[in-house]
């Protein structure tokens, strides 16, 4: 029955968070540790994640020019209020749907900064679909297929193991209850 279900969810190509349950409703879960990977710094160095170890992680594929592009304010907010007490977020900007990303590094910072006032890490921007993916989406996609980016703002939550706890699509805000409660759980348990 359990197959069942999680095959209709996952024919549903608009809901990356039916995807997260259907992946669930069969125990799939990405092999390895997120914390194996890094980027390259928006404004250069490197940003490996594993400097985020122990942490919750939130890894989001971004775009300057995208209906969603709003949701910068929310990743921002959930920054603010629990980056202090362990979350970390990193931002990957992404040219791969619809050229919603077509700007220079300091075009997509000064975006950032100037509109959402974010703080948080943003990558260099790369690919995150097909055969020039980064290695950090070819993973999630080998390993959980349909938890790949199907659009730009898809939300990958980790835990301080680097494991992956919650995949969410562009829909699902930054703030909704499906990303925060999972975090507080994370924060509070790493507190103890």
């Amino acid at each position: 029955m359990l197959d069942k279900i999680a095959k209709v969810l996952r024919d549903n190509p608009l809901s990356g968070l039916a995807a997260a349950v259907a992946d669930a409703a069969t125990g799939k879960t990405p092999e390895g540790s997120a914390h194996q990977f890094s980027f390259e710094g928006l404004r250069g160095g490197e940003l490996p994640l594993s400097q985020f170890a122990g942490r919750p992680l939130l890894v989001v594929n971004t775009a300057s020019k995208c209906g969603f592009t709003p949701q910068y304010k929310g990743l921002e907010e959930l920054f603010e209020k629990y980056g202090g007490k362990g979350l970390a977020i990193v931002g990957v900007p992404s040219n791969d749907f619809a050229n919603q990303e077509p700007g220079s590094a300091d075009d997509i910072a000064e975006f950032c900064e100037i509109n959402y006032g974010v703080t948080f890490p943003l990558a260099a921007k790369v690919p995150v679909t097909g055969a020039e993916a980064h290695p950090f989406f070819k993973w999630i996609a080998e390993q959980r297929p349909y938890a790949r980016p199907r659009w730009n703002f898809h939300k990958y939550l980790f835990d301080g193991q680097g494991k992956l706890v919650e995949a969410a699509g562009s829909f699902v805000k930054p703030t909704s209850a499906s990303l925060v409660k999972p975090i507080e759980k994370m924060l509070a348990a790493s507190s103890k």
